[in-house]
């Protein structure tokens, strides 16, 4: 794909080399992540970060990674705050607000809003979630993650992967950008553990089966994931339900303890989720009994986010070979434990 000037609104869009370059260039960015160099190739650059949906790590880390690029943040959060509550069109935002800045990250909660918006924007814009649709920048930062994982424990590439994704299949729009963009790598198997009422759409599945894949569909947690590489849970998405109290019904259905591990999975099974986990004791989706867990990689995902999302600005800006050139030493020091 050309990067340079695009939108990123779909995992759709990416092939297998694009992928490549992508992770390529978040690899170079680990030293300006980590604070040991900093680099100005974004300075005088504005991100408008538009989020009409409660986050925190979505939010933060774009945020993050266009600083740590030298760049500048707006952010709006919440329709209460913003000229949408008053009427204003999806259009006329985008249209006034893509003058304000050089490329504008979006998270709105109807399916296809962000595509909507982009249409009318004259920058680049990337998509931050919509509704139960897509989250593109997560599943790159998810298949990033499994890369290094299993790199870590001698593994070359992904053709091969087993993975059990576990939760709300339904609603997780995590899990349907993941899926398709396991559908460009080889003799996956992909193991959907759900309750019969939240499963994978189907749709994605036949996705997956199109592209050679083992799909195998389960309601029980526990025998499922005794043969899996990566144990990926996510939350019951109760926003998604039109009676939020209908996910009560699903909550705490799959809960993965060191216990549970211990007895079923591999012993190098990772275990990721890309958060907020829900800790809620009807709930604990991961226990916290597995915060010790070399394998529990839920906290390595979420900073390998600000890799990927700096990556992805380095390249819709156009400036992913001219990071090194306008860099420099850090003049302070903070000890981080990676």
């Amino acid at each position: 794909m050309k990067f340079s000037g695009s939108h990123i609104l779909s995992i759709g869009q990416f092939g297998r080399d694009d992928i490549e370059r992508v992770f390529e260039v978040a690899d170079r960015m680990v030293p300006y992540a980590h604070r040991q160099r900093v680099t100005k190739v974004l300075d005088g650059a504005i991100l408008g970060n538009m989020f009409f949906e409660p986050s925190t790590r979505t939010r933060v880390s774009f945020g993050c990674a266009f600083n740590l690029l030298g760049g500048d943040v707006r952010e709006t959060t919440g329709f209460e705050t913003s000229a949408i509550a008053k009427g204003e069109s999806l259009y006329d935002t985008a249209r006034v607000l893509s003058g304000y800045s050089d490329v504008i990250v979006m998270r709105h909660p109807v399916s296809g809003s962000v595509a909507e918006f982009a249409a009318a924007s004259r920058v680049p814009v990337m998509n931050g979630g919509d509704g139960a649709n897509e989250h593109p920048s997560q599943a790159l930062l998810d298949l990033y993650t499994i890369r290094k994982e299993l790199q870590h424990q001698g593994r070359s590439d992904l053709d091969g992967l087993r993975i059990a994704m576990i939760g709300d299949l339904k609603y997780g729009r995590t899990v349907h950008s993941l899926c398709k963009l396991l559908c460009l790598y080889n003799k996956v198997t992909v193991v959907l553990i759900s309750p019969t009422e939240l499963k994978m759409p189907e749709a994605i599945v036949e996705q997956l089966r199109q592209a050679g894949h083992t799909v195998l569909e389960s309601d029980v947690m526990e025998g499922s994931i005794s043969k899996v590489d990566i144990a990926y849970s996510t939350r019951i998405q109760e926003e998604r339900f039109a009676n939020p109290a209908e996910a009560d019904l699903y909550r705490g259905r799959y809960r993965l303890n060191q216990s549970i591990y211990t007895r079923y999975c591999e012993p190098n099974t990772v275990i990721m989720h890309p958060l907020p986990r829900d800790s809620r004791t009807e709930a604990n989706e991961l226990d916290n009994d597995l915060n010790d867990n070399p394998n529990l990689a839920i906290f390595r995902q979420a900073d390998n986010g600000v890799l990927v999302r700096m990556a992805l600005f380095a390249l819709t800006l156009g400036v992913a070979d001219q990071v090194d050139k306008v860099s420099r030493d850090v003049n302070w020091y903070t000890e981080r434990r990676f």
